[in-house]
């Protein structure tokens, strides 16, 4: 009876911290959208600047700790995060505590997913035939490249992002290098307008998310995008030639 139970048990074990974000995002998803919007943020700016003067220390340990559960839990509010980094700490080095943050949270996600079935789906990926087998391949071929686009690509979800490596066995190392680093382009253009958003506030507005898809902010980045895809087609262009 304890043999058979014990797998289970343990098999259990594992998939419990996945368990817990999934609940906690599903729960969150309902009761946090109406409190972790830019009205909150308008209507507390005076006491989160006030207490930011006194507790810059304690400040900036909070709101990474704070971004760092919201990324993690997958809750909604990321992007009132990191427009929040702006207007608190302006854009530099609000950019490098959005960063910070937004890395922890995608770790703890990460390995939450990897620990509960990313290593056993990996194992079966390496061990499948056809299909399965080449889209692995082809994943450990690129890995960095790979990285580096879903982060870049403004379209891919950021929870997308986080759970697909996590499922394919990419080490964590690599992984959180790509992330600090991919996301750092978006992460400046959303804090350099959280730190204007004094001004957006006064005129009783809301802030322009969409401008990253302007071309001014949108080409520089595709071209990180072509510049990270670049291994990727050299590599399979020296495929077809036999080199």
């Amino acid at each position: 009876m304890s043999d058979t139970s014990q797998p289970n048990s343990s098999g259990l074990m594992r998939k419990l911290p996945l368990i817990i974000i999934l609940c906690v995002a599903a729960i969150g998803a309902f009761t946090l959208k109406d409190y972790l919007n830019f009205q909150t943020l308008a209507d507390n700016r005076e006491a989160l600047l006030g207490f930011r003067d006194a507790n810059y220390a304690l400040t900036v340990l909070a709101f990474v700790g704070f971004y760092a559960a919201i990324v993690g839990f997958s809750l909604p509010g990321a992007a009132v995060m990191t427009l929040t980094g702006g207007f608190l700490f302006a854009t530099f080095p609000g950019a490098l505590f959005n960063v910070i943050g937004a890395t922890l949270g995608a770790i703890a996600i990460f390995l939450a997913a990897r620990w509960g079935l990313g290593e056993r789906l990996a194992a079966k990926m390496d061990t499948g035939d056809g299909l399965i087998k080449k889209i692995k391949a082809g994943i450990d071929d690129n890995q960095w490249s790979m990285l580096f686009l879903i982060r870049l690509v403004p379209a891919v979800p950021f929870f997308v992002a986080n759970l697909v490596p996590a499922l394919v066995g990419v080490p964590l190392s690599r992984y959180a290098i790509s992330t600090f680093l991919g996301i750092i382009p978006g992460a400046v253009v959303y804090t350099s307008v959280g730190a204007g958003l004094g001004e957006v506030f006064d005129r009783g507005e809301t802030p322009n998310l969409g401008i990253i898809f302007e071309p001014a902010i949108l080409l520089p980045i595709l071209g990180l995008c072509a510049l990270a895809a670049l291994p990727m087609v050299l590599k399979a262009v020296r495929g077809k030639q036999g080199i």
